[in-house]
């Protein structure tokens, strides 16, 4: 917790200093919603429903973790391998959310924001948390791996978030071809022609070698969000993935 909201104030405090979109307000609309009702209540009800209920379930049926199959392993190593295993998968899923007109529903809650920023990226619906984090952590128990394995991996993940969606202006040149950050990922976010491109959160070498990477520098996006109607408010936001299909564009 410490790692993380020492995260937060410090992206916070970048985005005052050196602003991508400069004028950005730090409670811009919604931010209250994203932070109490999705970074929080959200977060919290489904780490119960995660841990306590579907990874308990398969583990206690299978018993899988009993083998510590990852027990011996160095952390340092698991979380790498985690981390990369977990961001190929998050890629492919992503891409799809964006091709399937279901899972699309899921998915543009996440793309709803019309400010981008350290927090915007946490607002997400509860099934596709539900979906992605299952498949995150599901391994690291099943393997046997150490429980603070769950807590690095947590960590690397909330803090990754966090960077890739902040408001900051940074330049981390051909690093940008391997790791991933907010200037390519700003692009996903906007309502242009980087929509449907640049799908990788760690790791922006997926998008380089799967010829989905969209960084037209030095231009920068003017306008984020969807092209349809949103609603305001996390509970309309929640039922609106459920509502009657209607073509049109996305």
């Amino acid at each position: 917790m410490i790692a993380i909201i020492g995260s937060a104030v410090f992206f916070i405090l970048l985005e005052r200093i050196f602003p991508y979109n400069k004028g950005q307000r730090v409670f811009r609309e919604g931010f209250f919603d994203d932070l109490v009702l999705y970074t929080i209540a959200q977060s919290y009800i489904l780490s119960i429903i995660i841990f306590g209920y579907i990874i308990y379930f398969i583990d206690s049926t299978t018993g899988l973790s009993r083998l510590g199959l990852m027990r011996d392993v160095p952390i340092w190593a698991q979380l790498v391998i985690y981390t990369i295993t977990h961001d190929l998968y998050i890629y492919w899923m992503h891409r799809w959310q964006h091709k399937n007109k279901y899972l699309w529903r899921l998915h543009e809650a996440h793309h709803s924001p019309q400010k981008v920023d350290w927090l915007s990226g946490s607002r997400s619906h509860a099934l596709e948390i539900l979906i992605n984090q299952t498949i995150e952590f599901a391994p690291i128990i099943l393997l046997g791996s150490p429980p603070e394995v769950i807590a690095y991996k947590g960590i690397i993940s909330a803090v990754w978030g966090m960077w890739i969606h902040s408001n900051i202006n940074i330049n981390t040149g051909k690093l940008q071809l391997i790791v991933n950050g907010p200037e390519m990922h700003r692009w996903h976010h906007s309502t242009g022609k980087g929509r449907n491109r640049n799908f990788s959160t760690k790791l922006a070498i997926w998008d380089w070698i799967f010829d989905t990477a969209y960084f037209p520098k030095p231009e920068k996006p003017n306008q984020y969000g969807l092209k349809t109607f949103f609603p305001d408010g996390y509970f309309p936001q929640f039922l609106f993935a459920f509502r009657a299909y209607k073509r049109s564009k996305k």
